[in-house]
C-alpha cells in the first residue's frame, strides 16, 4: 500500500507517494539532493530548473548504463544455448550414460 511522504528537494517540500518504507524514500531523497547539489556547486548561478534538469540527465544515464549492464548478453546466450546442445548431443550418443 502506498503511504504519503514528504521529501525536500532544492529547499522544496514535495508530497510524493510510494510503496517504499520511510527509510527507502529518505535514501532516495538523500541521493537525489546529492546529485543535485554536486551539479549547484559547478553551477553557483544556474537556475534551479536547470540544475534539476541535469542532475535528472545525470541520473538516468546511470541507470541506462546499470541496466544496460545487467541484461544478459545476447552473443553468449546463443553460444551457452549451442554449447548445451553440443553436450547433450554428445550425451546422447550409444554407449554414454546422463546418470553418474
Amino acid at each position: 500500500m502506498k503511504k504519503a511522504h514528504l521529501v525536500t528537494v532544492l529547499g522544496r517540500e514535495i508530497p510524493v507517494r510510494s510503496a517504499a518504507q520511510p527509510e527507502k524514500v529518505q535514501q532516495i531523497e538523500q541521493f537525489v539532493n546529492e546529485q543535485v547539489e554536486a551539479i549547484r556547486t559547478r553551477l553557483t548561478t544556474a537556475d534551479p530548473q536547470l540544475v534539476i534538469t541535469l542532475a535528472l540527465l545525470n541520473l538516468a544515464e546511470m541507470y541506462l548504463d546499470l541496466q544496460s549492464r545487467c541484461q544478459p548478453d545476447q552473443q553468449h546466450d546463443v553460444r551457452f544455448d549451442q554449447l548445451i546442445g553440443r553436450l547433450e548431443q554428445v550425451l546422447a550418443a550409444p554407449g554414454l550414460s546422463r546418470e553418474t
